[in-house]
């Protein structure tokens, strides 16, 4: 996305913003936490369309705040979390306010979706409050220059990155196909479509791998944008048939995911592969939602399950404390990034010897953790932008109904297959 793209957004969130940013409320007004509680905001989308990945996000922010209070504590205070419920943007802002007026939060954690995200730190921002973002992926969420605001997660461009690069570098080879752009009159050539919706994650991760298509000198025939409440996809669909795509780079979320497989099986016509970026994709609700077409899907996302322990040691314990904890198998790896987003976080507080928004800011940038060191295999380093250079995506794929690390080489633990579903 362009400076010249992100300006009206920027804009128009300042409007929204100002309502909610007034002076606090008189402290006579506030409730009074106990003296020796740690108040940390939890704000994700609790309701609406988000809900699934919200809550799975938050688990692990949850797990996190648990051990850490099972060790003691913070700062030698037991730690406390306020959840916030952000829907959409106007919500993420009004309850931002709440959690540092009403709540009394010292910091905020969040958020899962780029939208919400993007309209909260902005708030937070402004309150000069830090706001720790485990999972949203848009890059303008950090590059804004804000002070108080830090990532622990990868970035959109990060996941474009790494889809587009899988096509050459992965799927061509083992298809058998020229991949090139400049081979474009033989027959087997790839086609690649970019497909995603216009919010502000859709249009981060298909911009850059617009850029990215083109650096490689690979084929995109056709880049298509939908509104993310959209309830029919069937005119792109038949796009992307006549045009002959072999490969649709897709990003959305849970629901337009089942309506684009649904369309296709309608159609009756399948690219020789699909590559999700993370939401959605990562999700086995969505999975058992679409059924045995999904099989083969390829996924660049966070750091799932089945995953080698030499590159993330400590997941499939994580996997474990989940399962007694909730009674049931995690259903992203949107828990795990945010359990060890969360851990790198509260370490950074327990440096800063207290909850002073410089002294934060200090000990987040002082980070140093080597990759291949937390159960996400990520490390972490933080530029001046708050974003942490050392976390990133792997590339997935669907088998036999479980999400499957197939690179990079050390954190595999299954080989990529060159098919999709029963048709491949």
């Amino acid at each position: 996305m362009t400076g010249t793209a992100r300006r009206p957004l920027l804009g128009s969130l300042a409007a929204l913003a100002a309502p909610f940013l007034r002076a606090r409320p008189a402290t006579a007004q506030q409730p009074t936490a106990p003296a020796n509680e740690l108040r940390l905001g939890a704000l994700f989308p609790f309701t609406g369309s988000f809900t699934l990945l919200g809550d799975e996000s938050f688990r692990g922010l949850e797990l996190a705040a648990e051990e850490r209070n099972a060790a003691g504590g913070l700062l030698g205070r037991p730690v406390r979390l306020v959840k916030g419920d952000a829907m959409d943007q106007a919500q993420a802002l009004a309850e931002v306010r709440r959690l540092i007026g009403e709540a009394r939060v010292a910091a905020v954690f969040g958020t899962y979706a780029s939208p919400l995200a993007f309209a909260a730190t902005q708030a937070a921002e402004l309150a000069g409050i830090p706001y720790f973002e485990l999972g949203a992926i848009a890059d303008p969420i950090t590059d804004r220059g804000f002070r108080y605001v830090f990532r622990t997660c990868p970035r959109a461009s990060d996941f474009a990155r790494e889809s587009v690069n899988a096509i050459p570098d992965a799927l061509c080879p083992i298809l058998g196909l020229a991949p090139e752009a400049r081979a474009s009159l033989r027959p087997e050539t790839l086609k690649l479509a970019i497909l995603h919706e216009d919010g502000l994650y859709g249009q981060s991760v298909g911009g850059f791998q617009e850029v990215q298509i083109k650096a490689r000198g690979l084929n995109l025939v056709e880049k298509l944008a939908y509104g993310a409440r959209s309830i029919d996809l069937s005119a792109m669909i038949q796009r992307l048939h006549g045009l002959g795509a072999d490969v649709v780079l897709h990003t959305g979320y849970q629901n337009d995911i089942v309506l684009f497989y649904r369309g296709l099986r309608e159609a009756g016509w399948w690219p020789r592969m699909v590559i999700g970026a993370g939401a959605g994709y990562s999700l086995t609700d969505t999975a058992r939602a679409i059924g045995p077409d999904f099989d083969g899907t390829m996924n660049v996302d966070f750091t799932p399950f089945a995953v080698n322990e030499r590159a993330a040691p400590g997941a499939a314990a994580f996997a474990e404390l989940y399962q007694r904890r909730y009674g049931s198998e995690p259903r992203s790896g949107h828990s795990l990034a945010n359990y060890v987003g969360a851990q790198i976080g509260f370490d950074a507080l327990h440096r800063a010897g207290g909850t002073d928004k410089d002294k934060l800011r200090a000990a987040v940038l002082a980070t140093d953790v080597a990759e291949g060191t937390t159960a996400t295999g990520w490390g972490a380093r933080f530029d001046e932008k708050g974003q942490n250079q050392r976390a990133r995506p792997f590339l997935l794929q669907w088998q036999g109904n479980r999400l499957m690390t197939v690179s990079p080489a050390e954190a595999a633990v299954a080989v990529l297959q060159p098919r999709l579903g029963a048709k491949g």
